[in-house]
């Protein structure tokens, strides 16, 4: 294997040059270790990516929330920047009007991630393929879900059990010019954000019962991507394609999202929409949208029909339709330590989706922990563990040992996670006061961890 060729004990490799091999890599070198960052692209490309840039957005612009004090995400954010974190850097400088979200143009974004890694003295960029598991040195496979089947094999190899796998859908991006500005209107649901700009993020298409119905009707006959023979895994929840909500039951998208709640038609306030799509704008532009939610398996010549039976979308011109594809990972808590190291090889860390963490938020926060971890056993560093009350410490947690292994599936941060704060009532009453106390003592506890590196 000629990549081991000239390593020394103190090198870092790092494979993948996505979200969570970024941050691990820009981790490891701010503590001063010399750190190799392999990624295959653009020589090996995978059909999601777009670019050889690190960090590429394939599906959505969002991280999600960015409310640090009642959602779990945004409390991830905050540890993320707390912790000098190159992503959430990265995406405030190139960040989009969202309301309480957190979006970003994705082109910039990715560009901006790769020149501070390219930057950087102590780090070296390797293109190429890594189809097998090294024996030596110190690594960590960031390789997402989108491992190229080669590696995913030796993986399977070592670890003696069969890849777990579910497929992921990607939304469709319109051309802002081709929506129907008479028909949509602007508006963040329940006007979030604290500037007009961002109270208007979205851009929102109603829809009536009839309209609605004629929807699912054409959604559920519509031309649909079949899988190749023998080729089964089950869907992330997180991201169903609209289709697979629609069957169901016919309610379900306008419980999802087209819920109606919180936006009115500002070109006919009197009446309430029965359901209602929404449009994030996809670059700083805002020459581009996403439709929200909008996941899909429908083949190519079926989303444009289909999509252009919404109400202000009659017109509308793709710059990129949906997909889905399969994502791959590991059954992290039987495979790997509270390092995130391979049991069965202590010199090799996996971080981000693979090991079975869902969002760009959760594989750059698994990243980072594999970054600093691995760097601190390089430099003969004695770490605590990471706190478990802490958004960072409850997936790391989840995803080596507090997950159920024979039901194991990729997981998104959430308060769920999180063990209880005593004296705090449970139910939806009390949730407000209950999130508030975990995301206060994460703080606390997160800033504790971080002092161990001052």
């Amino acid at each position: 294997m000629s990549y081991l060729r000239g390593m020394t004990d103190k090198t870092l490799h790092i494979v993948g040059g996505g979200m969570a091999g970024s941050e691990a890599a820009w981790q490891a070198s701010q503590m001063g270790v010399d750190v190799v960052l392999h990624e295959m692209r653009p020589q090996v490309e995978t059909f999601a990516h777009q670019t050889g840039d690190f960090a590429e957005m394939v599906c959505s612009n969002s991280f999600r929330s960015d409310d640090d004090e009642q959602n779990a995400v945004g409390l991830l954010h905050w540890e993320m920047r707390e912790a000098g974190g190159l992503i959430m850097q990265m995406a405030d400088q190139n960040r989009l009007p969202a309301g309480g979200a957190l979006a970003v143009d994705r082109d910039a974004f990715s560009a901006a991630v790769t020149e501070k890694l390219r930057a950087r003295d102590n780090i070296r960029v390797e293109y190429g393929e890594i189809a097998d598991l090294p024996t030596e040195g110190n690594w960590i496979f960031a390789t997402g879900p989108l491992t190229s089947p080669a590696l995913g094999e030796a993986i399977a190899r070592e670890t003696g059990a069969e890849r777990l796998a579910f497929f992921d859908a990607i939304a469709p991006i319109v051309y802002a010019e081709s929506i129907n500005m008479d028909v949509a209107w602007a508006q963040s649901r329940y006007d979030k954000g604290e500037t007009e700009e961002e109270q208007k993020a979205y851009l929102n298409c109603p829809m009536t019962k009839d309209q609605y119905e004629a929807f699912i009707d054409a959604l559920l006959a519509a031309d649909k991507t079949e899988f190749h023979e023998g080729e089964t895994a089950t869907y992330f929840d997180g991201c169903l394609p609209i289709e697979v909500m629609a069957e169901r039951g016919r309610e379900t998208l306008r419980f999802g999202p087209m819920k109606p709640v919180g936006l009115t038609n500002a070109h006919d306030p009197e009446n309430k929409p029965y359901a209602v799509v929404q449009l994030r704008r996809d670059n700083a532009l805002g020459t581009l949208f996403n439709i929200v939610g909008f996941q899909t398996k429908m083949k190519y010549g079926a989303q444009a029909e289909v999509f252009k039976t919404i109400p202000g979308l009659e017109d509308a011109s793709f710059a990129r339709l949906g997909g889905i594809h399969r994502n791959t990972f590991m059954n992290s808590p039987t495979l790997l330590d509270d390092q995130m190291r391979l049991k069965s090889r202590p010199n090799l860390r996996f971080a981000g989706q693979v090991t079975g963490v869902e969002g760009y938020v959760e594989s750059a926060a698994m990243g980072l922990l594999a970054g600093r971890l691995a760097a601190a056993e390089i430099l003969g560093l004695d770490l605590p563990t990471v706190p478990q009350d802490t958004a960072m410490g409850a997936l790391i947690h989840h995803i080596t040992g507090g997950a159920e292994a024979k039901t194991f599936q990729p997981m998104n941060v959430n308060f769920g996670l999180f063990q209880p704060v005593d004296g705090l009532k449970g139910g939806r009453r009390g949730r407000k006061d209950r999130y508030k106390a975990y995301t206060d003592r994460a703080k606390t506890e997160w800033s504790g961890w971080l002092a161990n590196f001052t």
